[in-house]
């Protein structure tokens, strides 16, 4: 077998505002392995300033796993384990040299039988900006949102009033994520206003690595709690476990680009099966490479909730997509034909 990788840059169509700044550009390295003249194809999707393998020497590895490319899995898999985003895409690439196309985990949504419910992202920005993106997932049939926040909370709540008056719990879930936007003292104050909304959930509230700080907000919370960056940068199954059991979240949220792909998320879903704490994936700005195999893989996990699953329309310059998005629904395509 022999691999090969090449930088990408996407390029945003509109700039997209979260709590850490304003994003014009995203970076990415696609990986292809080929073997007997088949090919196979993954995106290595790091994510400058949040993932845990942002590291001068993340070309080096890459190249590193080119030229190793042929050894064995668990060895692979454990001199990887500090590069969760080279092994999420190692993990496509070879399940697409296995199952050829545009496919990575065979199934009903890849037979075009079933689709994948997903909440509509609203970015950060103006309230007009806001409103405006709020109005068209509304009417393209959203019946989940999910609007980042921790910015201007004075005028994000607001907007959840506003959402709250027209559109019922039962008719509209809303989430929010704070990326870490608040401090703690700030964060049991969201908590209540969030909950006289009837709010499903609140991602990170407070900054990653206070486990005691999260563990205190998440007891008796009136809002939900959802972790996110806090499982970045876990790899072993005994911290997985022990951070899950200090905090006792209500819900953790899976980027298999962030957290060591498919294998990692599997892992992370099972320790929070066995302490009854809820889950869901979302993506985490990859091409349509990436966002395809991990749709793919979402369908696979049976998950009713709406996912956090990107349509790869932010971009001016993304590759072709298998995807399509009807209202609410994504469904797969066959590019093919």
């Amino acid at each position: 077998m022999k691999a090969k990788y090449f930088r990408y840059l996407l390029e945003f169509k509109r700039p997209s505002g979260t709590s850490r700044g304003v994003l014009y550009e995203k970076e990415t390295f696609i990986l292809e392995v080929g073997d007997n003249g088949r090919k196979g194809t993954g995106e290595c999707a790091i994510f400058r300033g949040l993932s845990f393998d942002d590291r001068p020497d993340y070309e080096e590895k890459l190249q590193w796993l080119c030229e190793n490319i042929d050894r064995g899995y668990l060895y692979l898999k454990e001199e990887l384990k500090e590069f969760p985003s080279i092994w999420f895409g190692y993990e496509q690439a070879v399940l697409n040299l296995k199952y050829g196309e545009n496919l990575y985990f065979p199934s009903e949504f890849t037979e075009g039988k079933s689709a994948i419910v997903i909440n509509g992202l609203i970015w950060m920005g103006n309230i007009l900006y806001m409103e405006e993106q709020i109005r068209e997932k509304l009417e393209k049939g959203f019946h989940c949102i999910k609007l980042k926040i921790g910015v201007d909370w004075e005028s994000e709540h607001k907007i959840l009033q506003k959402l709250r008056e027209k559109f019922s719990k039962d008719a509209l879930e809303l989430r929010v994520d704070a990326n870490g936007g608040f401090s703690k003292e700030e964060a049991k104050i969201v908590l209540q206003q969030l909950s006289d909304l009837h709010i499903h959930s609140i991602e990170q509230p407070i900054k990653a690595g206070n486990w005691s700080d999260m563990a205190s907000l998440c007891a008796g919370a009136p809002t939900p709690i959802a972790l996110d960056e806090e499982l970045i940068g876990i790899t072993d199954p005994a911290e997985k476990k022990k951070l899950l059991e200090s905090i006792k979240p209500q819900y953790i949220i899976l980027k298999p680009a962030l957290v060591g792909g498919f294998s990692g998320s599997d892992e992370w879903i099972s320790l929070a099966e066995e302490q009854n704490i809820g889950w869901w994936i979302t993506s985490a700005l990859e091409s349509n490479i990436g966002l395809n195999a991990i749709a793919q893989y979402t369908f696979t996990k049976k998950n009713p909730m709406p996912q956090g699953l990107g349509t790869g329309s932010l971009f001016v310059n993304n590759f072709e997509s298998s995807l399509e998005l009807n209202n609410e629904l994504l469904w797969f395509k066959d590019t093919q034909n």
